[in-house]
């Protein structure tokens, strides 16, 4: 049964029109067609919403009464009786925004933040518009620091200035071993940044960021874990290419193996980035950067495998699209890395070190240097800021460290 054929005779949807929400209903069901959804969810988010009707009935509320309040009204009343299912709550929220954007209901009421909030919002804004730091980075930092606030005496932004270094210090103590060096390491950073804000913003007179002791981590102790090539093709084998979901998996996973994109760049790619006249793309890197790589046959040709065949109908211009509705682009990095992991373990690898998509980075890299290719060149491949990112690589070429072994004292007695 198609979304139409449903449609055409739901009974649910005849409630609804004749209903409170009669002129946002014809919206809402223009949107479940424009964003893909089947008949099958169509009828779960009608039902919660003629639920939602009633109610907003049974209480003289008119269409213009509707609101994110009203809603969790509903929904506290509606959860006396019965379970919510999953998509009910995302069903409420696309009838909010269906008619908000086309001007039945007002707009959003500002939220309210906590004072923890209001200091985060502030410091968020200090990376972005004074520091260039980029949206993703600056959640990075807000989450730090969100919980670190909740380990200090600050209740608002007055006590900002009652810090003290037995504060700073303590808590770095307490929670430096809550994870691994790495991430104590960046915990620290991103504490010192906010330090510096409140200083430099006159949030507090003295600047403790000093005072936060540095973390040792030993760098280059570790060896970058990799996929062998044989590997490599078995996972890349493992995708079942006469599919959608497997001709983008594919296609996403061949630009992570042959070209060692990081997930997010793969995430980012819009439709617009690729001149298929001249056979190269454009990159949205790390910083900020950006830079053009030439589109290999093979990457090409998987690519527009997934175009034609597999990327379903949507108005998104990104490349790689999720495959359930709505049919948009990755909100994050996090989707292309499900990717990945889910690829490795279908292909029964049980690796010891990385799962997500940047051991595909790492492969790359080892593959070029067995190949002859100098730490030089695998750093322009990758596109390494610092040569010292790319001398991690020295060590998994194993045949040329034998050749600088010096002989074991003793060994020829």
């Amino acid at each position: 049964m198609t979304l139409d054929d449903y449609l055409s005779s739901s009974r649910l949807l005849r409630r609804l029109t004749a209903g409170p929400l009669n002129d946002g209903i014809g919206l809402y069901v223009d949107r479940l067609r424009r964003d893909g959804y089947g008949w099958i969810h169509a009828r779960s988010a009608l039902h919660i919403l003629t639920h939602f009707a009633r109610w907003l009935s049974d209480r003289r509320f008119d269409i213009q009464d509707i609101d994110e309040h009203r809603v969790r009204q509903f929904l506290k009343a509606y959860t006396r009786r019965r379970s919510l299912r999953g998509g009910d709550r995302s069903a409420l929220d696309r009838l909010i925004s269906t008619m908000r954007d086309a001007g039945i209901i007002g707009p959003a009421v500002p939220v309210m933040l906590t004072p923890h909030e209001q200091i985060l919002e502030g410091f968020r804004q200090y990376l972005e518009q004074r520091r260039g730091v980029s949206a993703t980075s600056a959640e990075s930092y807000v989450w730090f620091m969100r919980r670190i606030l909740r380990g200090l005496p600050v209740a608002g932004i007055e006590d900002l200035r009652c810090l003290t270094q037995r504060d700073v210090v303590g808590y770095v103590e307490q929670h430096a071993d809550d994870g691994s060096a790495a991430t104590a390491k960046i915990l620290c950073s991103r504490f010192r940044s906010f330090l510096r804000y409140i200083f430099l913003e006159g949030l507090a007179d003295t600047d403790l960021s000093a005072c936060i002791p540095s973390i040792r981590r030993y760098s280059l102790t570790g060896l970058p874990t990799y996929l062998s090539a044989p590997q490599l093709e078995q996972v890349l084998r493992g995708c079942d290419r006469t599919t959608a979901v497997g001709k983008r998996d594919y296609a996403a996973l061949m630009m992570l193996a042959r070209l060692g994109l990081r997930a997010k760049e793969v995430a980012t790619l819009t439709l617009d980035d690729v001149d298929w006249r001249t056979g190269q793309f454009l990159i949205r890197g790390k910083g900020r950067r950006r830079a053009f790589m030439p589109l290999p046959p093979d990457v090409g040709e998987a690519l527009a495998a997934y175009l034609s065949n597999g990327r379903p109908a949507s108005g998104s211009r990104h490349i790689f699209l999720r495959a359930c509705p709505p049919h948009v682009g990755f909100p994050s990095a996090q989707g292309i890395r499900d990717i990945a992991r889910r690829a490795i373990e279908r292909a029964g690898i049980d690796h010891p070190g990385r799962r997500g998509s940047h051991i595909f980075r790492h492969s790359l890299a080892t593959e070029l240097l067995r190949s002859g290719a100098t730490l030089t060149q695998i750093g322009q491949v990758l596109r390494h800021q610092h040569h010292d990112t790319t001398r991690i690589y020295a060590k998994v070429d194993l045949a040329s460290l034998r050749t600088l072994i010096l002989p074991w004292p003793g060994a020829g007695q």
